[in-house]
């Protein structure tokens, strides 16, 4: 199993290519899709967290290919807070979007590379994170 990490918009590592292919293989997923959702079931609004994340892959060929990855965050406070895209990372579209507005998916290297250092951590130093699948096709 190979997930092309090379020639994005964005550079995403070998490190999180190899572990994202880890879960997908131990897991033995069939279909041209999945979509990785990464919780913390501690994370909440009136507590903070870790933020939810959203990863989908699709199978073109004989490698999966990123199609987007989404942080998500609480906005608002009390009984009208709501999970809304914090980071959106989307290949497909070539956009990074963000609370402050839409933009060329270049204009987020910078926060690309933090942003995925810090999830790395998160998810394989400290296990914050539930991990659950959605396959299709």
């Amino acid at each position: 199993m190979h997930i092309n990490y090379d020639g994005l918009a964005l550079p995403v590592s070998k490190s999180l290519a190899d572990a994202l292919i880890a879960i997908i293989d131990q897991d033995k997923l069939t279909g041209e899709a999945v979509t990785i959702n990464f919780r913390d079931p501690d994370y909440s609004a009136e507590k903070g967290g870790f933020h939810p994340v959203e990863i989908r892959l699709e199978k073109r060929s004989d490698a999966w290919q990123f199609c987007y990855i989404t942080d998500f965050c609480y906005v608002g406070s009390g009984y009208t807070a709501e999970l809304a895209k914090d980071l959106d990372f989307d290949f497909q579209a070539g956009v990074f979007q963000n609370l402050f507005g839409v933009f060329p998916i270049e204009q987020a290297t910078d926060m690309y590379q933090i942003w995925e250092s810090n999830f790395l951590h998160y998810w394989q130093e400290m296990e914050v994170f539930n991990v659950v699948f959605n396959s299709a096709g």
